[in-house]
């Protein structure tokens, strides 16, 4: 007789653990294989983070442009190039273990002085409008190229705005 109340004791408790279980608040995604199944709309893919480090290579991403070009004798940031340097200065913010090297560059026409100092003012206007967006200056450094590294050679006023620019080098922080 004893055994058969612990039995049913063991009986009875065991039942009482078999309750269903709550409902989850986040459940695990579950395949649903059914024909209906196939109209149901698709989730959208992740949204592309643009000022990522990836973001560095991928052409969606405005941080693959790496150029800000100037006016003719000028060192002035131009408004369409204003996004740009906006991005980089986000993208060092959210990414202190990087730095930027900033190339001056000139065209081909005055004397090798005068384009270095050019050259070397387009690279600090550059430099300074990302100090002002919140880069640290240990992040960034600016030198002047001149002349020295066009990217187009002809004698044309189209070829001189391709050489009159400041380009934003990227690099870890241990590169530099």
């Amino acid at each position: 007789m004893r055994y058969a109340i612990v039995l049913f004791a063991a009986l009875l408790l065991s039942a009482c653990g078999s309750q269903p279980p709550a409902p989850e608040q986040n459940p695990a995604g579950v395949e649903d294989r059914t024909p209906h199944a196939a109209t149901q709309p698709v989730p959208e893919a992740q949204p592309f983070d643009a000022f990522s480090i990836a973001g560095l290579k991928d052409p969606r991403s405005i941080l693959s442009k790496r150029s800000v070009y100037f006016d003719y004798d000028a060192y002035v940031i131009k408004d369409e190039f204003r996004p740009l340097v906006e991005a980089h200065a986000k993208f060092l913010v959210s990414n202190p273990g990087f730095k930027v090297l900033i190339q001056g560059n000139a065209d081909e026409r005055g004397s090798r002085e005068y384009n270095l100092a050019l050259g070397q003012k387009r690279a600090d206007a550059v430099k300074k409008a990302l100090l002002l967006l919140g880069a640290h200056e240990d992040q960034i450094e600016s030198v002047s190229l001149g002349k020295e590294k066009p990217v187009c050679t002809e004698s044309t006023e189209e070829c001189w705005a391709k050489n009159r620019r400041s380009d934003i080098l990227h690099s870890a922080a241990h590169e530099f």
